[in-house]
This record gives structure tokens, C-alpha cells and sequence, in this order.
């Protein structure tokens, strides 16, 4: 743990920050915490933003799709590997340049997209498991 003072010369932010930690349920440590660290890699990213989903905050591009999406598209399937940037794009709905993005963001956050991909399917397993089973009772 890292403590580091901030003075804020503009009273209302440090007002707004109170008031979003305590809708959130949060610390006001772990808001900023949070808000820092999603615009130093806004900073760093311009074309990634985050946003709250079933599974927690995810990076997503500012032209719609999770970075998790374009990177499946990316590293799965049976195309080519020259044509995977093309069609992740055609079939996002994005331009190469977001695809470019969502990779150098994966490429400095691999292991939180591939936590989020793995825990997307682990969701998506339970749903599937839970449709069989209503499946199941309304065969009956």
C-alpha cells in the first residue's frame, strides 16, 4: 500500500467525489483509487473507456465493443491470421484503428482481459446449464 496526500484546489470535486463514493458504497480511497487508474490508461488508451457491466467494470472501445470482444475475434477462430484484424473489424462494426487499440490494450493488460474472458465464459456456461435445465422441466 502506497499513501499519497491530495489537495483538490477545486472544492466541488472533492464534494463530488465524496458524494459518488458514498452512491457507489465505497471508500472515498477506493473511488479515487479507481478513477485514477481508469484515466491514467484513458491516458495512455484514448480510444478505451470503462463501463459497468454484469461481471464489473470493463474496458471497452469508445466505438462500442468490449476490448474482450475484439480480442476473441483476434486470437480465436479458424481464419488467417493477416485476415483476423479485417474481420474483427467488419464484423464489429469498427474501424482497423479500434482494432489497433483494443490490441495495445490487451497487449498492457493481458491478464485482466483474459481473466474477463474467462470469466465471461464461465457466465455464459451457467446460463447455458440453467436454459437446459428449464428445458428439462418443461419436457417433462
Amino acid at each position: 500500500m502506497s499513501v499519497i496526500s491530495v489537495r483538490f484546489t477545486k472544492p466541488d470535486v472533492a464534494e463530488r467525489l465524496r458524494r459518488q463514493a458514498r452512491a457507489d458504497d465505497v471508500s472515498v480511497s477506493a473511488l479515487a483509487e479507481r478513477l485514477i487508474d481508469e484515466g491514467l490508461r484513458q491516458a495512455r488508451h484514448p480510444r478505451v473507456v470503462f463501463r459497468d457491466g454484469p461481471t464489473g467494470r470493463r474496458a471497452a472501445l469508445t466505438a462500442g465493443p468490449e476490448v474482450v470482444d475484439v480480442i476473441t475475434y483476434l486470437v480465436e477462430g479458424d481464419v488467417p491470421l493477416d485476415e483476423r484484424r479485417n474481420r474483427a473489424a467488419a464484423n464489429l462494426c469498427i474501424s482497423a484503428a479500434d482494432v489497433d487499440a483494443a490490441l495495445a490494450y490487451y497487449a498492457d493488460f493481458t491478464a485482466e482481459i483474459d481473466a474477463a474472458s474467462a470469466q465471461r465464459q464461465e457466465l455464459a456456461d451457467t446460463e447455458e446449464r440453467a436454459f437446459r435445465r428449464q428445458l428439462e422441466l418443461l419436457a417433462r
